[in-house]
C-alpha cells in the first residue's frame, strides 16, 4: 500500500502534458491499493473542474476519469478533529505545508506506507521525517 497525492492524480487527466510518474505510478495500482486522505477527493474535484472551465476537459472527460478513479483500489480516510487539527496542523507548521499536503504526510507516517507525490515541498517534508517515496523509475 501507498499514499496517493492528488498531484499525482492528476497527472493521469491531461493527455496535453507528459506525466511519467504518474503513468508509473498508475500501473502500480494494478498490483497494489492506495489511501489517501478524504482532502484528495477535494483536491481532484478542484482540479478537474478548472481543467474543464479553461477547456482542457470536458464534461465528458470528466464523467470518464470519475469512472476509472472510482475503480481504483483506492482507500479513503474519514477526516478527525483530533487528527486534523492536531498532527496535521502540527506537520504543517513545522515543514511549511498547506495542512492539504500535511494531511497526505501524516497518514503516510501513521501507515508506515510510502507517499507518491509530484510536489516537491511534500517530497522535502517526507524525506526529514523518514516517509519514503514511491520509486517507480
Amino acid at each position: 500500500m501507498f499514499v496517493l497525492d492528488a498531484s499525482v492524480t492528476l497527472g493521469w487527466c491531461f493527455g496535453d502534458e507528459e506525466h511519467a510518474y504518474a503513468e508509473r505510478v498508475l500501473r502500480r495500482l494494478a498490483k497494489e491499493s492506495a489511501v489517501v486522505p478524504a482532502i484528495w477527493l477535494f483536491e481532484v474535484a478542484n482540479g478537474l473542474v478548472v481543467a474543464e472551465r479553461r477547456g482542457r476537459l470536458t464534461a465528458g472527460d470528466v464523467a470518464r476519469v470519475r469512472a476509472a478513479l472510482a475503480a481504483l483500489p483506492i482507500e479513503w480516510e474519514a477526516p478527525s478533529v483530533d487528527k486534523t487539527l492536531g498532527e496535521v496542523l502540527e506537520l504543517a507548521r513545522t515543514h511549511a505545508l498547506s495542512a492539504y499536503d500535511a494531511a497526505y504526510l501524516e497518514v503516510a507516517m501513521r501507515r508506515g506506507c510510502p507517499l507518491a507525490t509530484a510536489d516537491l515541498a511534500l517530497r522535502a517534508a517526507a524525506a526529514e521525517v523518514g516517509v519514503g517515496l514511491v520509486d517507480v523509475g
